[in-house]
């Protein structure tokens, strides 16, 4: 099976499990049905154990459910960025790589051989 092959069919996996949920109805008998797991898991606490005091409080606690999906987006997008440079530095290593690899073995008189022969 090619590299994009196995590259198309995982961004279909995760698109069907980021859409699925929605499409079937998961949680449509819920008031709130996709809420986080840290809400379900406070839900769940004080349900048990109505007497449950926390060790601890948020360091933060953003004045509305607005500016804490912004934050929460933010987040996501820098892990992205930084995910995206840490794919594009190896990618861009790894062509600069084979490019010497290849003047090497042109000066040498030998065919060059690997994905940079076809001008990748």
């Amino acid at each position: 099976m090619k590299r994009n092959t196995k590259v198309n069919l995982l961004l279909l996996a995760v698109a069907a499990l980021a859409v699925l949920p929605l499409a079937l109805g998961l949680g449509d008998h819920k008031e709130e049905p996709f809420t986080g797991a840290d809400g379900e898991a406070e839900t769940a606490i004080f349900e048990n154990e109505p007497d449950y005091e926390p060790w601890f409080s948020p360091l933060y606690e953003p004045p509305s459910g607005e500016i804490e999906s912004g934050l929460f987006s933010l987040q996501a997008a820098i892990g992205a960025g930084v995910l995206a440079y840490y794919f594009g530095l190896r990618r861009g290593r790894r062509q600069g790589e084979e490019r010497a690899r290849a003047a090497a073995s042109a000066d040498a008189g030998e065919p060059a051989k690997g994905p940079a022969a076809d001008g990748d």
